[in-house]
Parts: structure tokens; sequence; C-alpha cells
């Protein structure tokens, strides 16, 4: 990798500036356009770790809840499935190593936050990494949904535990030379704010990795 420079280069302004106007240009979608038996939609750590108590709570992540509930309500009207991942780590999980102890199991931090129990109607994936792909109760639950072929991806956050998500279910169809949709609502995903993680930066990064290898990206799902 090259070095750079304390100052931003005028490609990388040009780029970042061309991204944000895509990201707010993005249409939306109506949900009528899906076929509820070949979708499936995910809600990625929308935690309490992840919103209001611990080391990783970001106040910017409980501004999607609103949205994400909503979505929810739209998608068992029209009977469509959702999965729920929480973060609910070991007390020695090794993802310790990387960031601060959070969302400990049989804690509150590792409980979905009470807007969505309250939606209810999902199926919960406990997950001890940042990749819930490889928890085998989602795997096994995926096994048992061969029709699906289009997902909807929401939660936090943007640049880890969904990004993630998004490119191991990506790849693994891609593998099999199988095309899916994966659909990601911009005002249903978010991430943190940190000293040396901008959240408004790690939001346009994920959104480019992201987009260039295949997921789509709509401003909201409507009725």
């Amino acid at each position: 990798m090259r070095k750079f420079t304390a100052e931003t280069p005028e490609n990388c302004k040009k780029a970042i500036a061309g991204i944000i106007e895509e990201i707010n240009s993005l249409p939306g979608l109506s949900i009528s356009e899906l076929e509820p038996e070949k979708t499936l939609l995910v809600i990625v750590d929308v935690v309490n770790g992840f919103v209001r108590e611990g080391a990783m709570a970001s106040p910017l992540v409980e501004d999607i809840i609103p949205p994400v509930v909503s979505l929810m309500e739209k998608c068992a009207e029209k009977k469509i499935s959702s999965v729920a991942f929480a973060d609910c780590h070991a007390a020695e999980c090794a993802e310790f190593s990387s960031f601060p102890p959070h969302c400990i199991k049989n804690t509150s931090e590792s409980e979905i936050v009470d807007e969505i129990k309250k939606a209810g109607g999902y199926t919960l994936v406990e997950k001890n990494s940042t990749n819930g792909f490889h928890e085998r109760s989602f795997t096994d639950y995926l096994d048992g949904k061969p029709s699906v072929d289009t997902f909807i991806v929401t939660g936090d956050c943007t640049d880890i535990c969904v990004m993630q998500f998004c490119l191991t279910l990506k790849t693994k169809y891609t593998a099999q030379n199988k095309n899916i949709d994966i659909i990601i609502p911009v005002n249903c995903v978010e991430t943190y704010d940190a000293p040396w993680h901008d959240a408004d930066l790690m939001n346009i990064a994920a959104y480019k990795l992201m987009k260039d290898s295949g997921i789509k990206f709509v401003s909201e799902i409507t009725d």
C-alpha cells in the first residue's frame, strides 16, 4: 500500500463527494415488488449493548430502531419471514482482543432492544463473533428455506457485522453459481462514532465496498 499524507488528496475528496451524492440519490423500493416466499428480512445486532449500555453503545444506532420496526411490521403483514441476530459472547470471547468486552451472554447488553422484541415475529440467532453467518443455527435455518433468494439486511454496524454478513452471504451463493439479491435500506443501517472510527466515513466506505460486490442499496422500503 502506498503511503499517504495527512492532507486528503483531491482525488479522494472527489470520490467521497461522488459516493455521498449517490447515496443521497438512492431510490426507494416498494415491498409489493418482493415475493414473500422468496424474501427474508435480516436484523443484525439491534441489541442493548450497541444502543443503550456498555462499552460499544452508540446513540447513532438508536436512530435506526423506528425504521427497522416499521419494516418488520411491513414484512409481517406481507408474510415475509425474519431473523434477528443478537451479539451474545462467551465471557472469554476471542473477539475481545479486538474490541472491549460487550454483549456477554445472559446480560442485558446481549438482549434485543424492547421495541423489536415488542414487534416480534422473528427467529432469534445468537452469535459469538462479528459475522452471524457462521452460526450453525443460522445456516440450518437457511437450509430450511431453499426458495429464499432475496435478503433485506438491516442493523449495525454497517462496516462490521452487517458488511461481513452480507459479503459472506453473497460469496456463498456466488460459489454455487446462484444469483441472489441482498438489499440494504440505508435508513435501517448505522455504525458507531469513536476516535479513529468516524461513523460517516465508515458508512461511506462500507457502502462502496458492498455495492462493488453486487449488494443493492435503496433509500428505504415503502408500502
